[in-house]
């Protein structure tokens, strides 16, 4: 049996970059021969083997036979693989099977696709999500690998792809240090327009210039998804900072840049997304609520105690903290993905956090047992946390009022 180190960490070895799971390649052994020695089968597509002792992964060759030499069938296994640096092997006496170059390609910084990149549509977002990851090292698309893509995209190759695995791939990218760069590739290469295409629709949508210096839409959600980045590794804030503002690709021609009723639009098509994408429902809700009542939370000091207090109500703020903190977070991106705001303060957020405070903290027991009419218990409790907020309310321009003094 001979082992070879692949994927991805050798190319993280020859970037010089920490390397954190190892992956290899066996010859000369049967799949029997693996599970006799206490090897665990997993995987569907291709043969993939567990060591009884690390857990690491083994695989059998993929691909052709050729002559059935030992260079043949390490060969033909990274030649099946996506891209060129992630298509060589470090033999166990320390020299390299690099069929495609790949090494090359590591020196000048290059994404570059393999004989069968095509065989596998998915691996479009897999090289956006290599450019976001390794961009920060110089790393380019290929244009060679360019154009590929636009060709696999206008033969319809990219139209049907498994919702999970999509997901998956945008779940990692979220992960990232930089999905900016991740959706900024994909648009680049034109295949936004088919994965997201209710985001792409933004790109060319104009807002007002008061509001939003940067002008177009889509560039300002991708600032916002910058934004979200900086103030929390969550991927739920991320996904739903980034999809706030679908509804203004809907707002009609004639109506811009104003975009009345976006954020109602916005949240049905969030959901939206998110169902076609089999997102988990934590990330449905939370996208939904961001796209509906980010304008709200903006717009804190302005509203009315009754009508903060429904808002509250909507995002189950007064039982679920989280959730309110995950909501401010991205209504907080979205205040600074704006050009010349992006260091402004966002004192909303803490407006609404001694608002829901001050409503949660109301005895509701003891208004209830002193209710005549059961019936009315609902609208008193709801007075008497309308109540406290305006007190807050009153605490805060009180406070404002000193300050300007």
């Amino acid at each position: 049996m001979h082992i070879y180190l692949v994927g991805g960490a050798v190319r993280d070895q020859l970037l010089g970059l920490p390397i954190g799971d190892r992956d290899w390649l066996v010859t000369g052994v049967t799949a029997e021969q693996l599970l006799a020695q206490g090897y665990r089968r997993v995987g569907r597509d291709f043969p993939v083997f567990l060591h009884p002792k690390s857990a690491e992964e083994h695989a059998l060759p993929r691909g052709e036979p050729g002559d059935g030499s030992e260079q043949a069938l390490v060969c033909n296994d990274l030649i099946q693989r996506d891209l060129t640096i992630n298509a060589i092997a470090l033999a166990a006496d320390g020299s390299y099977v690099d069929p495609l170059d790949g090494r090359r390609d590591l020196r000048e910084r290059r994404l570059r696709h393999t004989p069968t990149f095509r065989n596998d549509p998915i691996r479009v977002l897999r090289l956006a999500r290599f450019a976001a990851r390794l961009g920060p090292l110089g790393f380019r698309v290929a244009q060679p690998t360019r154009q590929l893509v636009r060709q696999m995209i206008q033969a319809g190759e990219l139209d049907h792809l498994v919702a999970e695995r999509v997901w998956s791939e945008i779940m990692r990218a979220l992960q990232g240090t930089d999905p900016v760069t991740f959706f900024e590739t994909l648009r680049e290469l034109g295949a936004l327009r088919v994965i997201l295409p209710e985001l792409d629709r933004l790109f060319g949508v104009p807002q007002p210039e008061r509001h939003h210096p940067e002008i177009d839409t889509g560039v300002h959600s991708l600032m916002v998804l910058f934004q979200a980045c900086n103030l929390s590794r969550e991927p739920e804030v991320r996904l739903a900072a980034l999809l706030h503002d679908l509804g203004k690709g809907t707002t009609p021609r004639t109506d811009w840049p104003s975009h009345h009723g976006h954020e109602q639009r916005g949240a049905r098509l969030a959901e939206r997304v998110c169902e076609r994408l089999r997102a988990p429902n934590r990330y449905r809700e939370l996208c939904r609520l961001v796209a509906e009542y980010h304008s709200h939370c903006h717009r804190a000091f302005e509203l009315k105690p009754a009508t903060l207090l429904r808002t509250l109500q909507q995002l189950n703020a007064l039982r679920r903290t989280t959730r309110l903190d995950q909501f401010l977070l991205a209504c907080e991106a979205d205040s600074r993905g704006r050009q010349g705001f992006e260091r402004q303060p966002y004192p909303q957020a803490d407006f609404v956090r001694a608002a829901r405070q001050a409503a949660a903290a109301v005895d509701t027991r003891r208004l209830a047992k002193g209710a005549s009419e059961q019936k009315m218990i609902p609208d008193i409790i709801f007075q008497a946390r309308s109540r406290a907020i305006a007190a807050v309310k009153k605490r805060w321009e009180e406070q404002e009022t000193l300050t300007i003094t």
